[in-house]
């Protein structure tokens, strides 16, 4: 995991047609690479967590964090996205 910085992407709304393509577009863009993506819709219920690398990527933890708050709001979504390591210690039972 060397040369790496994982962050957590949460995705929550309702359910419709290009959701994982509008929130995967604004990654590709910004060289966010994808390392793991789960989904799943409970009735017409959209929820979404994806593993990332940001460490590569051409703009600040801060800039993703509002541009993808931007295309979340373009689709319906509330997106959010924190460093794995705060993530992991949010969750910790």
């Amino acid at each position: 995991m060397a040369g790496k910085e994982l962050a957590v992407i949460t995705a929550f709304g309702k359910d419709r047609t290009g959701l994982v393509a509008g929130v995967s577009r604004v990654l590709a863009e910004n060289g966010v690479n994808i390392e793991d993506l789960s989904q799943t819709i409970m009735q017409d219920m959209f929820a979404m967590m994806i593993l990332v690398d940001i460490g590569k990527s051409s703009r600040s933890f801060d800039e993703l964090q509002e541009m993808l708050s931007r295309e979340g709001g373009r689709l319906g979504l509330e997106v959010r996205i924190m460093h794995k390591d705060i993530f992991e210690r949010m969750h910790r039972v």
